[in-house]
C-alpha cells in the first residue's frame, strides 16, 4: 500500500503544480502537469489492484476507462507530447498554442481522474 501512497502523493502534487502553473501564465506546462497528474493516479491504482503496466497513455494504462472519465482520458492523453516539443508544429513554441482556457480543462480532467483513482482505492 505504501506505493500506492507514494503515487498518489505525487498525483496530488502534480495537479497542484498545474494549478500554480496556470495562475502563472504557463498554460502548456498546467496541461502537462495535468496529464501527469492523471496518469500517475492511474498508476496508483493499477498498484493498487496488483497490475503491471508500463507507458505513459492513461487509455493503454487503464484499458476501458468508465464513461465517467473517458473523455477526459482521451483528452490528456493528448496533452503529452505536445505539451513539450516544438516539432510537434509546423512553427512556434509549445507556449505559443496554449490557452488560459485549455489549462483550466486539463486541470478539469485531472482533478475527475484523480478523484475517481481515489473512490476506487477506499
Amino acid at each position: 500500500m505504501k506505493r500506492v501512497n507514494d503515487w498518489l502523493k505525487q498525483a496530488e502534487r502534480d495537479i497542484e503544480e498545474a494549478i500554480y502553473s496556470k495562475k502563472g501564465g504557463y498554460y502548456e506546462l498546467s496541461c502537462f502537469l495535468s496529464q501527469q497528474s492523471a496518469e500517475k493516479a492511474v498508476k496508483a491504482l493499477l498498484q493498487y489492484r496488483g497490475i503491471e503496466r508500463r507507458g505513459h497513455s492513461i487509455l493503454h494504462l487503464i484499458q476501458n476507462p468508465p464513461n465517467e472519465i473517458l473523455e477526459c482520458v482521451t483528452y490528456l492523453d493528448k496533452q503529452y507530447t505536445p505539451t513539450r516539443y516544438p516539432d510537434v508544429y509546423d512553427e512556434g513554441s509549445p507556449y505559443e498554442y496554449y490557452t488560459e482556457k485549455d489549462a483550466e480543462e486539463c486541470i478539469n480532467c485531472a482533478l475527475k481522474i484523480l478523484n475517481w483513482v481515489k473512490g476506487e482505492i477506499k
